[in-house]
């Protein structure tokens, strides 16, 4: 059975494609095309790359996608940077990375709309029991009685009262 590289690289040549023609429509960098067919897989930095690349790659030139995936899942598994995939889960990292990990599994869409909602009903109760407390409550329970005070007489405060005037018989 022939290796990844050997399969892209006989795909390409027998749909009579160049490499540039085929970076055109796969829109992957001629240079990553290069390293896929030469099998140089140090040219990449993680596998998801390169799993990505091949799926593209292998889509476009009408390869069997599964067997091709097949065969580079064993081809990365006998590499020494590939072997292992790196940790995805939460466990073993620090607090920042478990809650980065989590965000990013939010449906943002959806988040945003339920926060929305849970937002407008939180309105709606706070509403409801401002206006019971207000209507509940007598606005006259704190008033003391009122205690009347004559004001002082000194002058120039109040002005002199016109004399009455005289009664007629």
């Amino acid at each position: 059975m022939s290796t990844v590289a050997e399969q892209l690289h006989e795909g390409r040549e027998a749909q009579h494609l160049t490499v540039p023609q085929l970076a055109e429509i796969t829109k992957i960098r001629g240079d990553h095309l290069r390293a896929l067919e030469e099998g140089n897989y140090d040219a990449f930095s993680a596998p998801v790359y390169i799993r990505g690349f091949v799926r593209t790659y292998a889509t476009i030139l009408k390869l069997p996608v599964a067997k091709v995936m097949a065969s580079l899942d064993e081809e990365l598994a006998q590499t020494k940077k590939f072997a292992e995939p790196p940790p995805l889960s939460g466990r073993g990292g620090g607090l920042v990375d478990t809650i980065m990990l989590q965000l990013s599994r939010v449906d943002w869409r959806r988040g945003l709309l339920a926060i929305g909602v849970a937002g407008g009903l939180a309105g709606v109760v706070l509403g409801f029991v401002l206006w019971r407390r207000y209507k509940t409550t007598d606005p006259l329970a704190g008033l003391k009685p009122g205690i009347y005070q004559a004001a002082t007489n000194t002058p120039g405060e109040t002005l002199a009262l016109p004399a009455p005037a005289p009664r007629r018989p």
